[in-house]
């Protein structure tokens, strides 16, 4: 990476019902371009289960994550294994179901959920560097999953809020265009589709995201 501020996306495929929101993921890749930084995206290469986007039932099929992502990234994504915390300033994860379905098992086990080790692993030690971590839409439930007492926003849903509190965090109610900025872990949220009604009022809310982690640093 050049001297600009550099910027770890880390995609879970490509698609809301089984892998990264796309209008998410394209929003925070603009907002970090608008702020004058540069980014490279990751993903973790394993498998997940495919869904139809017209029925929304599975397909039955297997498709690999870092592969799909690689859509959204026109090719240019590395394993998230590859992930060096010290060289980038701040982690992105935008949401979708792939967020709870591919990067740990919230969809499936709630409160108990287990996260993927590589995602874990990133959070965890870009956590410990004092670096901010950017989770969006339904994606603070990984961050609050790994790191106790944080202060995240998935909008206004109680059942997730409360799965939250369960795992030691807390959910603040924010609008869709709102974020939620925890200065003692340098965590910063916001809705997106979880409430959101356009791609406008997404990227509006990703982009005070962005800006709010970069003055974190």
């Amino acid at each position: 990476m050049s001297g600009k501020l550099a910027f770890a996306v880390v995609l879970s495929g490509a698609g809301m019902k089984d892998g990264s929101e796309i209008h998410e993921s394209v929003s925070a890749l603009l907002a970090i371009s608008n702020a004058g930084g540069e980014y490279q995206c990751f993903a973790p290469d394993i498998t997940f289960d495919e869904v139809n986007y017209l029925t929304g039932a599975p397909t039955g099929a297997k498709r690999r994550v870092m592969l799909e992502a690689a859509r959204i990234a026109r090719g240019n994504i590395k394993d998230l294994r590859e992930y060096n915390p010290a060289d980038f300033d701040i982690l992105v994860f935008p949401g979708g179901a792939g967020a709870i379905k591919n990067l740990c098992s919230f969809a499936y086990q709630g409160v108990d959920c287990e996260v993927n080790d590589d995602v874990k692993k990133a959070i965890l030690e870009t956590h410990e560097l004092g670096k901010p971590i950017v989770a969006l839409c339904i994606a603070p439930v990984l961050v609050a999953r790994v790191l106790k007492g944080s202060v995240v926003t998935v909008g206004n849903d109680e059942t997730v809020g409360e799965a939250i509190a369960k795992m030691g965090g807390t959910a603040e109610s924010k609008s869709a265009t709102e974020i939620t900025v925890d200065k003692v872990n340098k965590i910063v949220t916001t809705p997106c589709y979880m409430l959101a009604q356009n791609v406008s009022e997404v990227f509006t809310g990703v982009d005070k995201a962005i800006k709010a982690a970069i003055d974190l640093i």
